[in-house]
């Protein structure tokens, strides 16, 4: 009897260190909490066609002082911006008209091709603040938009707009013959399309 309950306070000692280095854990972890909420503003038909994307890795230094360039008034950034643009055509713009009696799909304004969106993340390198010039919450806001504009820059002088462009021909080319196939004939009205257009078009 004595044996049997030496072994059942064993196990009882045993059995209660266990859950009390449970609960001394859990007590101890990290606690977090997180909330989402999604806010559905605006919804809106659009009708873009893309033609090329673009990917970018840049980087985009930062400086900013107050009156005199000392360490003590100095902030700086390096930050690495990676991007995808996308660029091709507002079709929203493009003006198409069917003619039944004259079996005529006449087209008379033909859209320029355009960077439809920029998809961006930032990698900050190295932040220096001075003593007396920190970062706040409106200067990292403003670091996103300078990147964002910056990536807008270097792909507007890239030749990205070009291989838009000839991409936005091909598929106009395709679209005159499905519509020749069909006995019907692709019409632009030269004077509302310009001729420069039709040059780029056809080129």
């Amino acid at each position: 009897m004595k044996k049997i309950l030496i072994a059942l306070a064993l196990i009882l000692f045993f059995g209660g260190g266990v859950f009390l280095t449970k609960k001394y854990y859990t007590w101890n972890e990290i606690k977090a909490k997180e909330n989402s909420q999604v806010l559905l503003e605006k919804v809106k038909n659009v009708y873009k066609l893309v033609t090329v994307e673009g990917h970018f890795s840049e980087v985009y230094d930062y400086e900013d002082y107050w009156g005199y360039d000392f360490s003590f008034f100095r902030k700086k950034a390096l930050i690495r911006v990676k991007a995808k643009v996308s660029i091709g055509y507002d079709l929203e713009e493009m003006v198409i008209e069917a003619l039944p009696e004259k079996q005529q799909i006449v087209i008379s304004k033909l859209p320029e091709p355009s960077i439809i969106s920029i998809d961006h993340t930032l990698d900050y390198y190295d932040i220096t603040e001075g003593t007396f010039n920190a970062f706040s919450k409106d200067d990292y806001n403003k670091l996103n938009a300078n990147a964002k504009e910056f990536i807008m820059q270097k792909a507007t002088e890239s030749e990205l707009l070009e291989s838009a462009r000839k991409q936005g021909n091909q598929a106009l080319e395709m679209m005159a013959f499905m519509v020749e196939n069909s006995g019907w004939e692709l019409v632009y009205k030269k004077d509302l399309v310009t001729q420069e257009t039709l040059d780029k078009l056809f080129k």
